[in-house]
């Protein structure tokens, strides 16, 4: 019986994991195409005039199988990948895009929703509807829907070799990150780094079958080994192995994977008539243009320069002083910076991670949004995993209604790949008068725990959960009647507010109060240590700053013109990096090819909108910090006009509703210490 044909009969129509065998996938897809093509049918073939009850919603509301059946695949395909899965990800996503283009570039369809675009009585719609109906028809008329019929066959062409390509680029950088491995057997070597990373790369060594240590390229392995360890070669091996993933001239080269991804998409953004493939997204955006976006970083980069020039000479100075290096290397950056951060702050990780075991950081933040929005959390254990790992809650609100099914996945595994994200295994709507609650989950990489001690994280890992659980905060509280306006599914740089707004409450000692607790003593955060978090906030700033406007940079040179001339994936981003650059180039490094943010993921010509959230969550953090921060008032106008509301309404206006005004980018500048304090 292949389950994923049936409808689930699980506790809340959760995914059954444990009865989906992986040659379940590709009959399924199959069998969910065809459905979605016959509700696609039924909507061309209806001989009624199209309005937007039969046309419109019936669109919205068909492909629900296959969708539901996308969102599990390739969510493991992320989480929990192995050769098969990867295998099927490869057969299905033409697939996929095929029957993408079928929809787009269906002429009967469209006729229909174009027909209710220009007829319809808009008077009798919800906003929402309205929002909808504009969103339907320009998911056609901006993917090929107006073009003859050859060009229609070159975008099909196009999109279908798009998906494979991103698949394949991921599957590079993935490969290249499990490949490498540092085993050392002489502890002499790895002096610095504290007992929590030696004990983690023992244990690490020793599910291996070696004596000594292992290091790999996973964040929890890799940042501290670059933060701490004094051996400067060792250190140098670790970063020319991370920055040149997918630079090697081997099989998991992606140099001509980009070039080609480039490349396709400015195709595409031509044939439907846009100056490059950023035109063709930021029209969808609230920057609108490519212009607007190099203004904005410009902008940032004349305020944020001067100051982390003034910090990069502080740090080189620092590191002549201490050890006689007169030429800061991309492998020192971490490693000064911590030792002058503690001789300027007194502070490092090492004494903070004691207090933030990873069950109490969690349990902290699900208080934090109870104090917030009223929820309830409850962990599980009958709703089925996919991992063993993976901890499972049911999220309830004030009446013991359930909000939400949540996953949590918390720690690196070979077939898992890196970073930290939100994803949805089901999302919210309501039709046929329920309201159907999302399934979210966030996974993360964070630190394993070990033989003498608990997952305990860095300050960065906390800040992290805390971001990906302000992007699950959007899913689970989506309060929209039509699936693809839910949640998350909002323009991609206002995506970033919820889950950068939730960051700041790491910073402040009513939230810390509620997850600091030392690990054995149960002791709760010193106030001098919050003091001295807070203080240590803005520290090197500016290359903070500047380091981020790089890559937002580097995705408008791949994006913000014609690539075809570029020939030299290294020379070119070499030059794009010329403005931001303070250290020495690396020559065996190179980001773009294992950039999965904008070549596998959805940021190309986006990445700006990490520093475009923060100038909106800067300036909606300080409306909380003037009235308090679990003020119930601001706490819920927040939720009623950003969290619940999804992508209904241009978010420009959902902002204003909640904060009164539009975001001024002072609040970020002053929080960032580059301008002065607020009176």
């Amino acid at each position: 019986m292949n389950y994923l044909l049936h409808k689930f009969s699980t506790k809340h129509n959760t995914a059954p994991f444990s009865k989906i065998k992986n040659a379940d996938f590709l009959p399924a897809f199959k069998e969910s195409i065809s459905q979605a093509q016959k509700e696609i049918s039924k909507i061309t073939g209806n001989e009624q005039n199209p309005d937007f009850k039969n046309t419109v919603e019936s669109l919205e509301y068909s492909g629900e199988q296959l969708n539901r059946i996308s969102s599990i695949f390739f969510n493991l395909n992320s989480a929990e990948t192995n050769d098969e899965i990867q295998q099927i990800a490869q057969e299905v996503s033409p697939l996929l895009s095929e029957f993408q283009n079928d929809v787009t570039l269906n002429e009967a369809l469209f006729k229909r929703v174009k027909y209710v675009y220009d007829n319809e009585d808009r008077s009798g719609l919800t906003a929402e509807q309205l929002t909808l109906l504009d969103k339907k028809y320009k998911s056609f008329s901006r993917n090929g829907a107006n073009l003859p019929e050859d060009k229609k066959e070159q975008l099909r062409e196009i999109d279908k070799q798009l998906s494979k390509l991103k698949l394949t680029f991921g599957e590079n950088v993935l490969a290249e990150t499990n490949a490498f491995e540092m085993h050392i057997k002489d502890e002499s070597e790895l002096s610095g780094l504290p007992e929590s990373a030696l004990e983690a790369a023992r244990t690490l060594a020793k599910s291996k079958k070696l004596d000594g240590f292992v290091f790999t390229l996973d964040y929890p392995s890799y940042i501290p080994f670059m933060t701490y360890a004094d051996n400067r070669e060792l250190r140098k091996k670790m970063a020319l192995a991370f920055g040149s993933k997918a630079f090697n001239n081997n099989e998991h080269d992606n140099q001509e994977n980009v070039l080609k991804i480039a490349n396709l998409r400015h195709e595409r953004a031509a044939l439907l008539g846009y100056q490059s493939h950023a035109h063709f997204v930021l029209e969808e955006r609230m920057a609108k243009s490519p212009e607007q976006v190099i203004t904005f970083l410009e902008e940032l980069l004349v305020k944020a320069k001067p100051a982390a020039e003034k910090e990069f000479k502080e740090l080189t100075d620092f590191a002549r002083e201490l050890d006689g290096i007169d030429q800061l290397q991309k492998w020192d950056g971490a490693y000064y910076s911590e030792k002058l951060k503690q001789k300027l702050f007194d502070l490092d990780d090492e004494q903070l991670k004691p207090y933030f075991k990873l069950e109490n950081v969690i349990d902290g933040v699900f208080k934090v949004a109870q104090k917030l929005f009223g929820l309830q959390f409850k962990e599980v254990d009958t709703i089925d995993k996919y991992h063993e790992e993976v901890k499972t809650y049911e999220i309830l609100d004030d009446n013991n209604q359930l909000i939400c099914v949540f996953y949590a996945d918390f720690h690196p595994r070979k077939g898992k790949r890196g970073g930290a994200w939100m994803t949805l295994f089901k999302g919210q709507q309501k039709r046929n008068g329920v309201d159907e609650r999302p399934h979210v989950s966030n996974v993360c990489n964070f630190t394993k725990p070990t033989e003498t001690k608990p997952s305990l994280l860095t300050f960065n890992e906390v800040t992290t959960l805390f971001h990906e659980f302000g992007h699950a905060l959007h899913g689970m509280l989506a309060n929209t009647t039509y699936p693809s306006l839910a949640g998350t599914n909002v323009y991609w740089d206002f995506v970033e507010l919820p889950s950068q707004v939730l960051e700041n409450w790491c910073y402040e000692k009513e939230a810390l109060e509620l997850l600091a607790f030392h690990y054995k003593t149960g002791e709760v955060i010193p106030m001098e240590l919050v003091e001295k978090i807070k203080k240590s906030a803005t520290f090197q700033e500016g290359m903070k700053t500047l380091r981020q406007l790089s890559f937002g940079m580097l995705d408008m040179g791949w994006h913000g013109s014609d690539p075809s001339s570029i020939k030299n994936v290294k020379e070119f981003e070499t030059a794009a990096f010329a403005e931001t650059s303070l250290y020495p180039d690396v020559p065996e490094n190179c980001m773009s090819t294992s950039f999965a943010h904008i070549f596998q993921g959805g940021y190309s010509s986006g990445y700006y909108s990490y520093k475009w959230a923060e100038v909106l969550d800067a300036d909606a953090f300080e409306y909380f910090k003037e009235e308090g921060i679990f003020n119930k008032e601001v706490a819920t106008k927040f939720k009623d006009h950003v969290l619940s509301k999804g992508g209904t309404e241009d978010p420009m206006e959902l902002y204003k509703r909640f904060r009164g005004a539009e975001p001024k980018p002072e609040a970020l500048l002053r929080r960032a210490g580059l301008i002065g304090v607020k009176s």
